[in-house]
């Protein structure tokens, strides 16, 4: 069990018999009144996101999550494979249960999959992902000291903005968490 002020984003915690990952926090101290929490939920079972409001001596309880080193295989339909590559063993993950990490994942890429009671229920993608550049604006003269983004389109089909100077077939390192340019990669 946590109190509710040690709650923090990406974790796991168990609401009525279910596991819930947190989407984002806010903690509040009011002139009146007592603290309280704000917590955005997802349900890892059904998808479905919710707010919850907990008072800040309210203790949650974090679920006990099992974590193994898995590489993505490969998509068919709405279903993303996983393999173990110490066991083979493959482990298919809904479109739902990865939301945002899919447009960063690509194959052969090494993830972290989650498990819960030996179910997996997601996925934790390196603080960054190295993917090809395939489409961008052409670099235009004399602008390499300009700080105005262009939009480019990844090999995985994600748009993110990046500097003026990054042109189609360049590599290039991105937040997937945040879906931002970090930098160019040779």
């Amino acid at each position: 069990m946590i109190s509710a002020t040690q709650i923090r984003k990406g974790m796991v915690l168990i609401h009525d018999g279910t596991p819930h990952r947190v989407l984002d926090f806010n903690h509040r101290s009011p002139g009146k009144g007592p603290a309280f929490v704000r917590v955005l939920l997802r349900n890892l079972s059904t998808g479905a996101s919710y707010e919850r409001r907990l008072n800040s001596g309210e203790s949650v309880k974090r679920a006990v999550l099992e974590q193994q080193e898995v590489e993505f295989l490969y998509k068919d339909g709405p279903l993303y494979y996983f393999m173990n590559t110490e066991t083979f063993e493959q482990f298919p993950l809904g479109e739902e249960t990865l939301r945002e990490l899919k447009p960063y994942l690509k194959e052969g890429a090494g993830v972290e999959i989650e498990f819960f009671e030996g179910q997996p229920i997601g996925i934790e993608i390196p603080s960054s992902v190295e993917l090809e550049v395939i489409e961008t604006e052409p670099e235009l003269k004399g602008a390499t000291a300009s700080n105005s983004p262009k939009p480019a389109t990844l090999e995985t089909g994600v748009v993110i903005q990046v500097p003026a100077f990054v042109r189609q077939g360049d590599m290039v390192r991105v937040d997937p968490t945040k879906g931002r340019y970090m930098e160019r990669v040779k």
